[in-house]
């Protein structure tokens, strides 16, 4: 199965970003966009497991120990360019804790075989793609300029700055991920509470 970790939006900070994609998805016709109950902040990517593998990934994703902590949604950009854009993404800020954690989760799993992350970690929530194409921040083969996000960048930059709120992680999440033409659909196979370490 096709598997990721992840972290779930509250629904005060999806409902926002829901009412803003109705209102600007019209000035990208061409993009495909993300349904809104799909949107989540991804930890570590993983890809096709075998089931026994899947549990041995859970059983470590267990050990991890992370604090709960502050995430605010807000601002917006283009991969890989403004100026040829494949990906639209509004971006996601916290402390320093959400990068540890990602790399604490891309370590823990790299134990089990899973290739560790060669970039560093740059959080973001992926809202449209031009047609067909990959999410794929970095440049690709066929990247140039493009007119699909022509109008809603236009729109974007008339509309100052973007920001969606704040919400406090405390869980993380191992999702099963599912393609199928309507979109990929995502399963929660198990929820990882965050607390605090404990004092010795």
């Amino acid at each position: 199965m096709r598997i990721f970790i992840g972290i779930d939006l509250d629904q005060g900070i999806r409902g926002k970003i829901a009412r803003f994609v109705e209102g600007v998805s019209g000035f990208a016709p061409g993009a495909r966009w993300v349904l809104s109950d799909s949107l989540h902040i991804t930890l570590k990517f993983i890809g096709e497991q075998k089931e026994e593998q899947v549990d041995a990934i859970a059983r470590r994703l267990r050990r991890i120990e992370s604090c709960p902590f502050e995430i605010q949604v807000s601002g917006y950009g283009f991969f890989p360019t403004a100026k040829s854009p494949r990906v639209f993404w509004v971006g996601i800020h916290a402390g320093p804790q959400l990068a540890q954690l990602a790399g604490d989760i891309d370590a823990a799993v790299a134990e089990l075989g899973v290739p560790r992350e060669d970039r560093p970690y740059s959080p973001h929530l992926t809202l449209a793609r031009a047609g067909g194409r990959s999410g794929e921040p970095k440049w690709r083969k066929g990247d140039g300029p493009s007119s699909t996000f022509a109008v809603l960048q236009k729109r974007l930059a008339a509309m100052g700055e973007l920001d969606f709120g704040k919400m406090t992680a405390n869980q993380f999440i191992l999702y099963q991920s599912q393609l199928s033409p309507a979109g990929s659909k995502y399963t929660k196979l198990e929820n990882f509470p965050m607390r605090p370490a404990e004092s010795h």
